[in-house]
């Protein structure tokens, strides 16, 4: 036979499109190319096949192989077309029985010695897979990662050996098939670790129930990371559709090791401060996600925000807004969702000490105006709640936590009735809610309006604030299961924008 065809898969963003690797012999000189965009790391897989293939002791054909990777239209990256394109190979030399090729998808990197190496991007190979309604060959590190896919048949394989002689009858690769992904709990840190700072807790709380972002303004260790930590722990579990998106975005990432076991935790990310826009964001030639999308369905916690480049900070603009971020390169597009949750700390003057009781801040107004100014006004427009973490008197800090302190259960039950109540109304968490929607959802009464009109006028609020104040203020109803915004709510998300209400210098 001197035509072959097989099937794997690309990567487009967290997307998987098919691939269709054809392989023909022909006779002339003793040469193999490869067409159908391939990039450089694609292209070395001619000397890799060629050492897998002699290694295992195949014959590898004499005269011209040509491999087709289509669509041609489509760039075609990484490794994994490996193992296809030696399979290919050795169905068109007649070395395997190529008739049973069409039923599976193949997808693996191949060492010299013909071993399967595991690649990233298999979750979304392996979602395309089952939809594809194809069996997967791959290698058996990538086992556990494709298993999260309910009715997938799974074959892992350590060795192209193993893959051949499956082909061929002569020794069957055991197969995994899913009933579902794993079920194991998250764990997070407990809220009832983190001593006083009640104010800040009500805020986390508010935060957790209407996924609204959170800037916490406070002198060194005063507890900001801490509480930043027990967010996730507040948040309603992720839904199955949920986690795999995430789950998804991870795999295709290659950044971190994936671990199957915690797909069901959400994500938590926290870069320093000297983290690039395109490490943020993402990007590259070949488009990757960017840590606002790791964090996709969970928390992007920006410690220490003013020491962020001013640039990189304005790249989340967009993506606040829309949920999701579009990267353009001259040959590549690629969208990532980025739904996430924005939690920032920040110290409210150069030195961290300004308005504390020791008087030991000597920081300047106009040191302070600059400081806050690396902060854009559009950006700090974008973040609904601003909190001040004041520093707690040295009494309540030691000792065990004390009797009766709520614990993240406790505000987690809470929050998903506040979220459930959200759900039903409008689909979506208060945060996401369009302008028609606040003008639906979140209307006032008499006393409520003149209450808004006076902040409005005192702090100069603008349009966005505006409608950020009333989604707080719905989410702060919704928590107390109310059906309608009263003054009190409004009054409470109006404390919650901290620096709209301060100047430099006053504490």
């Amino acid at each position: 036979m001197a035509l072959c065809i097989l099937h794997s898969r690309a990567r487009v963003g967290i997307h998987a499109p098919s691939v269709t690797v054809e392989v023909h012999l022909s006779g002339g000189l003793p040469v193999m190319s490869i067409v159908g965009l391939p990039e450089m790391a694609v292209k070395e897989s001619r000397d890799r096949v060629r050492g897998a293939l002699l290694n295992g002791r195949f014959r590898f054909p004499d005269g011209r192989v040509t491999i087709n990777l289509a669509p041609a239209d489509l760039p075609k990256e990484g490794g994994r077309f490996d193992l296809p394109i030696a399979l290919g190979i050795l169905g068109a030399s007649g070395q395997v029985a190529a008739s049973a090729l069409g039923e599976y998808e193949f997808v693996g990197e191949l060492a010299l010695s013909g071993q399967l190496r595991a690649v990233h991007g298999v979750l979304p190979i392996a979602v395309a897979a089952r939809d594809a309604g194809r069996s997967l060959v791959l290698p058996r590190e990538n086992a556990a990662e494709a298993a999260l896919v309910t009715g997938l048949l799974v074959r892992p394989a350590s060795h192209l050996l193993e893959v051949c002689e499956h082909l061929n009858g002569t020794a069957l690769l055991s197969t995994q098939v899913s009933d579902g992904p794993l079920q194991r709990a998250p764990e997070y840190p407990d809220l009832a670790e983190v001593r006083g700072q009640e104010q800040a807790k009500r805020a986390l709380e508010v935060a957790a129930a209407g996924a609204h972002s959170l800037l916490m303004i406070g002198p060194p260790g005063t507890g900001k990371s801490m509480l930043a930590n027990r967010l996730p722990g507040l948040l309603p579990p992720l839904g199955e559709a949920e986690a795999m998106e995430t789950a998804a975005i991870r795999s295709v990432s290659g950044r971190d090791p994936f671990d199957p076991v915690r797909w069901l935790e959400r994500p938590f990310r926290s870069p320093h401060h000297t983290a690039s826009g395109v490490a943020l964001v993402g990007g590259g030639s070949n488009p990757k996600p960017g840590e606002i999308s790791l964090a996709h369905r969970g928390v992007l916690f920006l410690d220490e925000l003013p020491e962020f480049d001013r640039r990189v900070l304005e790249v989340l603009r967009e993506p606040l807004e829309s949920g999701h971020i579009d990267i353009s390169r001259a040959a590549r597009q690629a969208r990532f969702p980025a739904r996430f949750q924005l939690v920032a700390a920040m110290n409210p003057c150069p030195c961290g000490y300004l308005g504390d009781s020791s008087g030991r801040c000597r920081c300047t107004l106009e040191q302070v105006a600059r400081y806050r100014g690396r902060i854009s006004g559009p950006l700090l427009d974008r973040i609904d709640m601003h909190v001040e973490v004041p520093r707690l008197d040295v009494s309540r800090l030691g000792g065990p936590p004390p009797a009766g302190a709520e614990t993240t259960a406790t505000a987690r039950a809470r929050v998903a009735v506040a979220r459930e109540r959200q759900e039903a109304r409008a689909g979506k968490p208060n945060s996401e809610l369009s302008p028609g929607e606040i003008d639906r959802d979140c209307a006032l009464d008499a006393t409520g309006r003149r209450l808004m009109e006076q902040a409005l006028t005192r702090l100069g609020l603008s349009a966005r604030a505006y409608h950020r104040i009333l989604k707080v203020a719905r989410t702060i109803a919704d928590l107390q299961g109310a059906g309608a915004i009263d003054s009190t709510h409004l009054s409470e998300a109006i404390g919650y924008r901290r620096l709209d209400r301060v100047t430099p210098g006053s504490g």
